[in-house]
């Protein structure tokens, strides 16, 4: 009987050890996360690892992107962002000064090649939408050596290294207004690739106005015009001249 009863305190004993052990082991409520929860975090950290990486790599692709349209900049003067249409004025008799007006447009095509930042050289006063006017207007600024005030300049200028500017011939050279631009913006080591919308007088002296302008900028010869009535049917081959560009 007394063995019997030995036998039993000490299984009791053994058992109230046991029990004691695995509640030393098992972590508390609240404070130690379980094995199944490790496993959990571990692999939540592992797919957001994964996701991290996949948004760096999205981020660097996204960046990249970002900074080849971010670092071209297609500045353009146009005749129809700088007049104020007369009641009678209509797309078949002035279809350059009605938006978009050709150098408008051949900006707009550029930009959707490059992914570049347009920027519309705008003046505070503007232009008559009355051709006849408005080359009269610019005969006497063109004598004048006038510099038209601007509405506004492009901000972070210093961001950009390729610019794409735009401009159509007036009076066998450029708009007035493209010099204050180019005083008012330092384009200097900065590569720039000139288009032009004109008449018969193709690009005459506008070329060498510009570079006068901004002697610093590395200005490309290959230089996209096209007659001011052919503008509207030009984009496919300005978008071809900026993909040869390598753009």
């Amino acid at each position: 009987m007394k063995k019997m009863i030995a036998m039993l305190l000490t299984a009791a004993f053994g058992f109230s050890l046991t029990a004691c052990g695995n509640a030393t082991n098992e972590p508390k409520a609240g404070n130690t996360p379980s094995e199944g929860f490790i496993q959990m975090q571990e692999q939540t950290s592992e797919t957001g690892e994964l996701l991290q990486q996949e948004t760096a790599q999205d981020g660097t692709v996204n960046e990249a992107d970002g900074a080849t349209s971010s670092n071209i900049l297609v500045a353009y003067f146009s005749w129809a962002d700088n007049a104020v249409l007369e009641d009678d004025v209509d797309a078949v008799t002035s279809p350059s000064v009605v938006a978009p007006g050709n150098v408008q447009a051949l900006a707009g095509w550029v930009q959707e090649v490059t992914g570049g930042d347009l920027f519309s050289i705008r003046v505070t006063e503007p232009y008559s939408s009355d051709w006849d006017d408005c080359l009269a207007r610019a005969n006497q600024e063109r004598g004048e050596n006038a510099r038209p005030a601007l509405q506004e300049n492009v901000e972070n200028l210093d961001q950009y290294d390729t610019v794409f500017l735009g401009y159509p011939n007036w009076w066998y050279g450029v708009p007035m207004a493209l010099l204050t631009f180019l005083e008012q913006n330092d384009l200097s080591g900065k590569q720039v690739y000139l288009f032009c919308s004109h008449g018969t007088g193709g690009l005459a002296s506008s070329v060498e106005i510009i570079t006068e302008a901004a002697p610093e900028a590395i200005i490309s010869d290959n230089i996209f015009d096209c007659y001011e009535e052919d503008a509207a049917s030009s984009q496919g081959a300005v978008q071809e001249w900026v993909k040869g560009l390598g753009y």
